[in-house]
């Protein structure tokens, strides 16, 4: 069973972990888990209020196959936390790490976008927001999540391709992934 790790913080968007959250855990086996960097209760955007006991040293010992950031407002403010340590250390160890919407912020600052096709919300907010970003030749107006190597980068308004990104990088099989987009999209086609 794959481990995911999703970390999320106060005023974290509710739309873009959830798919990963609940069809991840319930339908393909993924042991999925939340951590943050400030545990305890936090309110997602929506007004959800959850309490998550997990802290970023768990997160270390846990060993995730897969580490997703979930966006959310603090990631750019000036009380962005400074998960660069965690992120690297987890790409270092081969492990896919992702972000979607502010989340994508975490891993520009940590340098994981500066060699790697990626994508965010827009370019320009990856500059205007991440200092020591220097990746913006490598980035990709994309409205469905990108991934390239160990990394997967989405835009807020892609949970589902973002959700199917994770899923793979998770080993989950790209027939059942596929089935997954199908499922999930067939209201729109």
């Amino acid at each position: 069973m794959a481990k995911v790790a999703l970390i999320i913080t106060d005023e974290f968007a509710d739309w873009e972990y959830a798919m990963i959250g609940g069809i991840g855990g319930s339908f393909y086996e993924l042991d999925v888990a939340y951590f943050s960097p400030t545990p305890g209760q936090l309110r997602s955007m929506g007004g959800m209020t959850v309490i998550v006991s997990n802290g970023l040293e768990e997160l270390a010992v846990w060993q995730p196959d897969v580490v997703a950031v979930i966006g959310g407002t603090v990631w750019d403010s000036e009380t962005a936390p400074d998960i660069t340590d965690l992120l690297v250390a987890q790409y270092d160890r081969g492990v896919p790490v992702g972000g979607i919407c502010g989340g994508t912020l975490a891993l520009a600052r940590s340098g994981l976008l500066n060699i790697e096709p990626h994508t965010s919300n827009d370019g320009d907010f990856l500059i205007r927001n991440a200092v020591g970003y220097e990746g913006a030749s490598n980035y990709v107006q994309s409205a469905s999540a990108v991934s390239s190597g160990h990394v997967v980068t989405a835009p807020g308004t892609a949970p589902i391709s973002f959700a199917a990104a994770i899923f793979e990088a998770a080993g989950v099989p790209k027939e059942t992934v596929s089935q997954f987009k199908d499922l999930i999209t067939a209201e729109h086609n």
